[in-house]
């Protein structure tokens, strides 16, 4: 894969890359609208998409940071965007171009005041997992495989003003204003700014990893403090293939269940017992060892769940209350899905759409057991999806609503759900993480 010798730092060079990347996809509109009067309709958008997806990845991973976090973030949303893109943006996840070689040096000398090898024994200068804000390196010391992620220079200083570029469009795109509509994107902002700071991963992978070494059919690296720094984190290395490698070459029904419900084990432990989550579960977060153990990687994003927030979210997953709708409208005030200034227009169609949403979202949740190989119930949230995505009302609706804490948690279940529908895992128990409490934690104990 070809190495990226300099990545634009500065707030005029994004920019600039950013407006150059916008002519492009200006080109080809042009070029649609021209395709679309010799071809049929559907081809001459596919075309669209595809080269779109492709102007817009390839102008992104030039800028890496959370220009190409935002890409890996709309990859999970497989039922919104076009195929072209949720393909292309997966690409994010765990296979960008990397800093070439010198780069990296002088990239390591600057955060550590050391080269590599006055740290390592030995160390792997090209690149064997390139992502959106950092890369990592083979390498190892007194005999032990480490793994050695590093940032990429500029990153952390860029993520408000690459926010501030983007923040129009955005708010155009999903009709969000009016008072309190900076609130989400300060939610993205301060975490994008979280998962730049390498002290704090390092401290939450520790604190995450020891908490549920109580679930079964889980690994996590050990991390070292003394080889690391703000901008450099080493770990274990973990032997193994990504998630999406794994399922791809087709696995038994045995294991399918065995990492589902591991993977499910999780998340709800963290949701319901620690009330802070991984809230990145996207396929390259996670590995399979060579003995089916799953493995979790990367806390760079964690969230963690207010109880205001957490108590009506999770009241809304049981199916009385949804119908039941004194209650079900009062739990939409609490999490600011209504607003006192609805009039009664507003107030009926957010009413309906969530009833219909949360109605289905929270199917696996009505009964003991889950089967998330079901395509139906997979078909059903996408068609969902869809209609939503088309509507031309909701468009015309204030998209100002809802709870700041939703764009994280509603991201960790698209995402968890999206993962445990590729592992077809079938008799999933959903609320097994609470048989997990009353077990003794021995990595806490030791």
């Amino acid at each position: 894969m070809k190495t990226i010798d300099k990545i634009p730092t500065s707030k005029i060079q994004r920019a600039s890359k950013l407006v150059s990347t916008g002519l492009k996809v200006g080109v080809n509109y042009a070029k649609y609208y021209g395709e679309k009067l010799v071809s049929p309709e559907v081809e001459a958008k596919e075309k669209l998409n595809q080269a779109n997806a492709s102007d817009i990845y390839d102008g992104l991973k030039q800028l890496k940071g959370s220009a190409l976090k935002v890409a890996q973030m709309l990859s999970m949303e497989k039922n919104i965007l076009p195929r072209a893109y949720v393909d292309k943006f997966s690409l994010a996840q765990f296979s960008v171009p990397p800093l070439s070689p010198p780069l990296v040096m002088k990239t390591f000398k600057k955060y550590f005041n050391k080269s590599p090898l006055e740290v390592f024994d030995a160390f792997t200068m090209e690149s064997v997992n390139a992502a959106s804000i950092g890369q990592v390196h083979k390498a190892s010391k007194a005999g032990k495989e480490l793994a050695v992620k590093i940032q990429y220079p500029g990153v952390a200083d860029s993520i408000s003003s690459d926010l501030a570029l983007v923040k129009p469009i955005a708010k155009k795109m999903f009709n969000v204003k009016g008072e309190g509509s900076d609130d989400y994107f300060l939610e993205v902002e301060h975490k994008l700014i979280e998962e730049t700071n390498y002290d704090l991963e390092l401290a939450q992978s520790v604190e995450i990893s020891q908490a549920c070494a109580v679930i079964d059919g889980l690994r996590f690296p050990r991390y070292y403090p003394e080889l690391s720094s703000d901008r450099i984190l080493t770990m274990d290395w973990m032997t193994g293939v990504h998630l999406s490698e794994y399922v791809a070459n087709g696995i038994s029904e045995a294991s399918s269940q065995k990492l589902g419900q591991s993977l499910w084990d999780f998340y709800m432990y963290q949701m319901h017992v620690l009330r802070k989550i991984h809230a990145d579960p996207h396929p390259g977060n996670f590995m399979v060892a060579p003995d089916g153990a799953l493995i979790v990687i990367d806390f760079g994003c964690m969230k963690s769940i207010p109880e205001d927030f957490y108590g009506p979210y999770f009241e809304l997953a049981a199916k009385k209350n949804i119908q039941d709708p004194v209650f079900f409208e009062q739990k939409l005030y609490e999490l600011e899905i209504l607003r006192l200034d609805d009039g009664p227009k507003d107030k009926a169609f957010f009413t309906d759409l969530f009833y219909e949403m949360l109605l289905l979202f929270t199917e696996p949740f009505h009964s003991d057991q889950f089967d998330f190989s079901d395509e139906v119930f997979f078909a059903k949230i996408a068609a969902l999806g869809q209609k939503y995505a088309q509507s031309t009302e909701l468009r015309k609706m204030n998209g100002n609503r809802g709870s700041k804490h939703f764009i994280y948690i509603n991201r960790t279940f698209f995402g968890l759900y999206n993962l445990m529908f590729d592992l077809k895992a079938k008799n999933v128990v959903i609320n097994n993480y609470r048989s997990l409490e009353e077990r003794p934690n021995l990595a806490l104990v030791s």
